[in-house]
């Protein structure tokens, strides 16, 4: 992590955009808030998590499916 005070993130701000790029920044103001920085991506770059996960076929049915969750919910 990085750390930046106001007035070296206000003089060279691309600098501090581009290490947000890298790593997570603090921005710590001059009455001793901290900002952290970080980049918004863009929805066509985003990924889901489960992209590229595949199914399976199991011989289960879905009653039998929404048992099995109860009974490990509640902890049997």
């Amino acid at each position: 992590m990085r750390t930046y005070n106001y007035f070296e993130a206000q003089e060279d701000l691309s600098v501090v955009l581009d290490s947000a790029l890298a790593e997570d920044v603090v921005i710590k103001n001059k009455d001793g808030l901290n900002y952290r920085l970080s980049p918004v991506i863009e929805n066509n770059r985003a990924k889901s998590p489960l992209e590229g996960i595949t199914g399976i076929k199991a011989n289960v049915t879905t009653r039998e499916l929404v048992e099995i969750i109860r009974e490990g919910r509640a902890g049997v």
